[in-house]
């Protein structure tokens, strides 16, 4: 059913508003992936140096093997979002969750999640978060975040050593060829490599330490637990701006695509009714040639 020139143009005229939204949102997820991705870089040369601290430490001492508990309590952090127009962002990562409780066999673990939305997900999974927290607003507030979660990383061994702890971090991470996937990391109990001795030292200058043996791995650790919790929350913000905006590219494709059909309409119907009005004015004419004409004055009767 062909529409109403008026109908048309409100039509455009609301397109035209949407695709204005669409694009101030894409920019907005633009502008607010770089500085989370700055600090995925800076905190990944941090993390570096730490790695460099462990392979000194093991390489002075010789090599440490930790005790794991096998009844350690396990705890699952789930870095999601709280924020819509991200597609499934917070589905996938929540169906890997469920997934990765079912391979546990040690028990059910214990969840802490990281936005609303991911709230939403889980509970959709059946799993039940036992608290759920704010993700950072700004690549400042990631520190924060971090320190956050350490600290209830640090209550939940109650003072103990970390090796009476397992943690993972679930969260969605940059693929390649611009693609995302979410994945699972462990953190605790530490990974039997990262204390393994090296026989030989790549630099002249072999390592030493002066403080404590215990009290400088108990900041190692510390220190490389906070860097991947920290590296996770902003890699999960990189990911989640880089989605919403590739979907708003589509809308944007999308709508613009729709302006066209749209305007391609406008047009067609302008054309017709001009076309209409011109064969108005050119039937008017015609018909006013063909009337006769009265005469001017009528001939005297004798």
């Amino acid at each position: 059913m062909a529409q109403s020139l008026e109908a048309l143009e409100r039509h455009n005229d609301t397109l035209t508003s949407i695709r204005g939204i669409v694009h101030t949102m894409k920019t907005l997820s633009a502008i607010n992936a770089s500085p989370y991705e700055r600090a995925a870089r800076s905190i990944e040369a941090y993390h570096q140096t730490i790695l460099q601290g462990f392979a000194a430490f093991a390489y002075r001492t010789g090599g440490l093997s930790l005790q794991q508990d096998a009844n350690a309590e396990q705890l699952i952090v789930v870095f999601g979002t709280d924020h819509g127009l991200c597609g499934n962002y917070n589905e996938s990562l929540a169906q890997l969750v469920k997934q990765h409780q079912n391979a546990q066999s040690a028990g059910k673990p214990r969840l802490l999640c990281i936005g609303a939305q991911m709230q939403d997900a889980l509970t959709d999974q059946d799993l039940k978060p036992e608290a759920t927290l704010l993700p950072p607003a700004s690549a400042d507030g990631i520190g924060r975040l971090a320190g956050d979660i350490v600290s209830r990383i640090d209550a939940l061994s109650h003072g103990q050593s970390l090796s009476g702890v397992g943690v993972t971090l679930a969260f969605t991470q940059r693929g390649e060829h611009g693609t995302r996937e979410p994945v699972t990391r462990r953190l605790l109990p530490l990974e039997p490599a990262l204390l393994q001795s090296t026989k030989r030292w790549n630099s002249r200058a072999l390592p030493d330490y002066t403080m404590a043996a215990d009290a400088l791995l108990s900041s190692l650790i510390r220190s490389h637990i906070f860097a991947s919790v920290f590296r996770a929350s902003a890699e999960a913000m990189v990911t989640e701006n880089a989605e919403r905006l590739a979907l708003m590219q589509q809308a944007e494709q999308s709508v613009d695509e729709r302006i066209g059909v749209v305007t391609g309409d406008l047009r067609s119907v302008r054309q017709t009714e001009i076309t209409n009005e011109l064969m108005d004015v050119i039937i008017g004419f015609e018909a006013l040639k063909k009337k006769p004409k009265k005469p001017l004055f009528r001939p005297a009767c004798s």
